[in-house]
């Protein structure tokens, strides 16, 4: 690489921010072999070094991880939104009924203001007085105050009903406008998500196949310490739970979408981010879970690392922007990031949060 692209690199570094770079898929339990060591010739370009390849990789974990934040913010969007507009058609069909019901009491109302009407609107003494058969008019008195009673009854149904239509009215602008705020915060994660990938692959396209080759085995060999000092804590000695009837089977979800690609808002069958194959995966086992790793971090119930067992949710970064599922023997499988497919890493390759468990 020339001196010119050297810069570019060192410009990149200095600019761009990134996400959690997470285990290659197959190499999460295998030492890697330390990176190959160059002495580039006068003859030969200046190649990127090691240290400046390491913050590389710093930049693109902190760029992915923006990204996972975002993403998880498209998705509560999403979600809501779907909520809202579910609330809106529900307040739709109550304002139909309500209306319906208040055109019949409306009507109701009028036949009895008509009936009133036909009558004269005489006092009772006066029908008394004047009728041909005064004994069935007083056998009529208790149906006659039967009769007012349920007139008021009718206009107190009626104003019941014109003030449920006035409050599913105001209930239903009030969810247009937050669906129209969501609306906003999903375009703007959108943005958000879209602008951090392409920070991350504009800068690794600045490198050599090469170089490439050898930044990957900087993010293995990252992978493999952190895993490596979090089961040298000795974890796993106490990790000794089984997984439950509804954990297997999410695991048998799971497992069967290994090599799916990762795309952010995805939630299958074909393509996955990390929430969405996370809470497709317990779905499938008949428990619907929150869709973002945040939620799922603040809605299930939380689980000590020692009592955790296979078809558990590990959470990871102190901002819930990450969660994998765990399979046992210390080893997850997890949809990493954008560019990569749903894999199998170890545990312990990233900052872990929590644990939750779907079927509590």
């Amino acid at each position: 690489m020339g001196s010119g692209k050297r810069g570019l690199i060192a410009a990149a570094v200095t600019v761009v921010c990134a996400v959690t770079v997470l285990a290659a898929p197959g190499t999460a339990f295998a030492a890697p072999s330390p990176p190959p060591s160059t002495s580039p010739s006068s003859s030969a370009p200046a190649t990127v070094s090691n240290k400046d390849l390491e913050a590389v990789r710093k930049k693109l974990e902190k760029l992915y991880h923006d990204a996972a934040v975002a993403t998880d913010e498209y998705n509560a969007a999403e979600e809501a939104a779907e909520t809202q507009s579910a609330e809106i058609v529900s307040l739709a069909k109550k304002i139909v009924k309500g209306q319906e019901k208040l055109a019949e009491l409306k009507k109701r109302a009028g036949a009895a203001a008509a009936a009133q009407y036909r009558s004269g609107g005489l006092p009772d003494e006066a029908h008394l007085m004047l009728s041909d058969d005064p004994q069935a008019f007083l056998d009529g008195t208790g149906r006659v105050l039967q009769g007012q009673r349920a007139a008021k009854g009718l206009l107190a149904e009626m104003t019941r009903t014109q003030q449920d239509l006035e409050q599913y009215a105001k209930d239903a602008s009030a969810q247009w406008q937050k669906l129209e705020a969501g609306r906003k915060a999903k375009a703007a994660a959108k943005k958000k998500i879209k602008k951090q990938i392409a920070a991350a692959e504009e800068l690794e396209s600045q490198l050599e196949e090469e170089e490439k080759e050898r930044l990957a085995k900087l993010e293995e060999q990252a992978a493999h310490k952190a895993q490596t000092d979090w089961l040298d804590s000795g974890i796993l000695k106490d990790i000794k739970g089984k997984a439950s009837k509804k954990g297997r089977e999410a695991l048998e979800y799971a497992t069967a979408q290994l090599g799916k690609p990762y795309e952010w808002g995805a939630e299958g069958p074909k393509t996955y981010d990390c929430s969405g194959l996370t809470s497709q995966a317990w779905a499938s086992a008949g428990r619907g879970i929150p869709r973002t790793s945040q939620e799922q971090w603040k809605q299930l119930k939380r689980i000590d690392i020692k009592d955790m067992r296979p078809g558990d949710l590990i959470i990871y970064n102190a901002d819930a922007s990450h969660v994998a599922m765990y399979v046992g023997d210390g080893a997850i499988i997890h949809a990493p990031r954008p560019g990569r497919t749903v894999t199998v890493a170890g545990a312990g390759t990233m900052p872990i949060l929590g644990v939750v468990r779907p079927d509590a």
